[in-house]
Formats: structure tokens, C-alpha cells, sequence
């Protein structure tokens, strides 16, 4: 297997790769269907502009308009869930894929086997999220594939058919608290990436930074339900490609905003030079390193925590922490992930 695992305790079998994800702060109001089964339908939730929203170009609201109707209807289409024989079947093909970038993995042990559990990570490389992916393969190599383990993704990536009911199958669920809540209440561990596209899209130079967007939702839902928070970091995957400027304001412009898209990347890379997200470059072979931490045992304040706005918010300051100093040793111990990458890279190819 391509991935390295550094753990002093491993579990049977596996489920699936996981996603990305989008904080939100919102009330968690709607179950799940039982895992391998249909949900019940839920509310449709229409597509608005608030007030307070940018101006949207007539153009725009023309062409994205259908888009976002058709977000709003399929992210609420459960009729297809997790599948355990599918995310099974599905192993390989990513550990293949997510070899190329030589990963580590450390501190598994640190998922629970069981339970419900909240994993949180830092949120890096746009949308190819290799670390994702592979955070994705630790946590179902950990739990195996029974037990159900979901992750939240862009509601963008349910609208594009045949992707939706495939990341679906694999356990993937439309980034909402709602969706979450669900999932806990089944037992399952779930990947949430609270800082959003503003963390995955953040400028090359801010690499080695943890932005989880101001973001609490995940905090108090993780009080309301009384389970363990795992913070996880990535180090290496936002190397893997330039990212020279968020392009917030061109966002707003191309009122993107109607896709709950608040990011229009400018990159540079192979083979294009200096593109957008439109024509991304291809991404680099960097060297990702994954690290699980012990949890965050926020549980023995009880439920009534999670509406303490001070509270919360010592919360957000702690794992921000946690997670920033991970990072910082990750890269004193690995500043150059590229280079390493292309090393392991070639030597693999030398060794065929």
C-alpha cells in the first residue's frame, strides 16, 4: 500500500475516502436515513439573495440561476447513500491516485474504532484536496468499512451528474450541520473542514497557516452531540499547487455567490502558467504528511456549553492552536514537501 502509516494500533478493514469540507453555524434539524438505505426526502431549500448580498449581473443571474435551482434540488436528494461494498471496491483506485503524492500518516490510533466521533481538519490544495482523500483512507483503514465514516462536501459537487450519486455512494454528504448531525447520530465519524474554500483557496504564500474561517458551527455541534473532536493537520498538499490570490473580489463580481462560492482562485503552474480555477494547472507531486492528535475532550462540559459564546469560543481558540503549532513543526521537520516529493516520486519510478 502507497500510504505509510506510523500507529502503534491498526483495526480490520476499511471504508471510505473521504472530502472535503464547508463550516456552517447553523441548528442541526434533520436525520439521515439508516446507512445503506434512502433517506426520507427533506425540505427543498430554495436559493435566495439576501439583502445583503452583492449585485448580481443580469448575465450572471441568467447563467447561474438553473445552476443553483438544481444545487438546491439535488443536495437534498438522498436517494442514494453510503454503499460499504462500494466504498470497498473503491480502495485501491484512490490509493493508487493519492500515491503520487507520497503520503504519511501518524497518529491513526487517535480516530476512535468506534462511536460517533468529529474529525477536523485544515483544508488545503483547491479542489483536488489530496489530503482530504487521504485523511478520507486513514480514518476507513482505521474503522473499516462497516462502520459508516461520512464527510461534508461543496453542494457544487452533488449538481454535476454522475459525480453526485458516486461521491454519495462513497459517503460523501452536502456540507450542512443538519447533514452532520445525521451522520453522528448513526455512530459515525465524520471530516469536516470548517475553513471552507477561504482555507482550500488561500494564497501560496499563507501555506503554512490554519484558517478555520472564524467558523464555530462544528464546535457546538460537536457539544450538542457529545462527541469527541480529533483534530487532524495536512502539511504539504497547498504546495502542490500556487495559489496567487483567492479572487474574492472577482467572485462577488461573477456573483458567484449564487453557488455559495465565494472564491475565484488566480494559480499559477504547468502547463498553463498563470490561470484561474477554470483551467487549473496540474498539481505538483508534494510530499503530504497527515497527523491525527489526540482528541479534544470538550464533552465533560456538558451540552448546555455549546450556547456559551465565550466558551465556544476558548474552543475555537484551542484547536486553532493545536492545529497551528502541528503544522509548524511539520514544516520545521519537512520544508521542502515538493522536492520530496519529486524524490520519492522518481524513485518509485526507478525501482519499476
Amino acid at each position: 500500500m502507497a500510504v505509510r502509516v506510523a500507529t502503534s494500533e491498526r483495526s480490520p478493514a476499511t471504508t471510505s475516502p473521504a472530502h472535503s469540507v464547508v463550516g456552517s453555524d447553523g441548528p442541526a434539524v434533520r436525520r439521515l436515513g439508516t446507512v445503506g438505505r434512502s433517506a426520507p426526502a427533506a425540505v427543498r431549500r430554495p436559493v435566495t439573495v439576501g439583502r445583503s448580498a452583492p449585485a448580481v449581473p443580469a448575465v450572471s443571474a441568467r447563467l447561474l440561476g438553473p445552476l443553483a435551482r438544481r444545487i438546491a434540488e439535488t443536495r437534498d436528494d438522498t436517494t442514494v447513500a453510503r454503499e460499504a461494498a462500494f466504498v470497498q471496491r473503491q480502495w485501491d483506485v484512490v490509493t493508487k491516485l493519492t500515491s503520487y503524492f507520497s503520503p504519511e500518516i501518524r497518529g491513526v490510533e487517535h480516530v476512535p474504532l468506534t462511536g460517533p466521533a468529529l474529525v477536523v481538519g485544515n483544508h488545503s490544495c483547491l479542489f483536488y484536496m489530496p489530503d482530504a482523500w487521504i485523511t478520507g483512507l486513514a480514518i476507513a483503514g482505521r474503522r473499516g468499512f462497516d462502520t459508516p465514516t461520512y464527510a461534508l462536501g461543496y453542494d457544487l459537487l452533488f449538481a454535476i451528474p454522475g459525480v453526485g450519486p458516486y461521491l454519495r455512494r462513497l459517503g460523501l454528504l452536502p456540507a450542512a450541520p443538519e447533514e452532520a448531525a445525521a451522520a453522528l447520530g448513526e455512530g459515525a465519524a465524520v471530516l469536516v473542514y470548517p475553513g471552507g474554500d477561504q482555507e482550500a483557496c488561500r494564497p501560496w504564500t499563507k501555506r503554512n497557516r490554519v484558517d478555520l474561517a472564524g467558523h464555530t458551527g462544528f464546535i457546538r455541534l460537536a457539544l450538542e452531540h457529545h462527541v469527541p473532536v480529533v483534530p487532524v493537520v495536512a502539511h504539504g498538499s497547498h504546495d502542490a499547487v500556487i495559489v496567487l490570490s483567492r479572487g474574492d473580489r472577482l467572485a462577488r463580481l461573477m456573483g458567484l455567490h449564487l453557488l455559495r462560492i465565494k472564491v475565484f482562485p488566480i494559480v499559477v503552474g504547468p502547463p498553463f502558467g498563470v490561470t484561474t480555477a477554470l483551467v487549473p494547472p496540474l498539481p505538483l507531486p508534494s510530499s503530504i504528511t497527515i497527523e491525527f492528535l489526540p482528541a479534544l475532550e470538550w464533552r465533560r462540559h456538558g451540552r448546555r456549553a455549546a450556547s456559551d459564546e465565550a466558551f465556544v469560543a476558548s474552543c475555537y481558540e484551542e484547536i486553532s492552536g493545536v492545529m497551528q503549532a502541528t503544522l509548524d513543526r511539520l514544516q520545521r521537520e519537512r520544508p521542502h514537501p515538493v522536492a520530496r516529493g519529486v524524490s520519492n516520486l522518481m524513485s518509485r519510478v526507478v525501482a519499476r
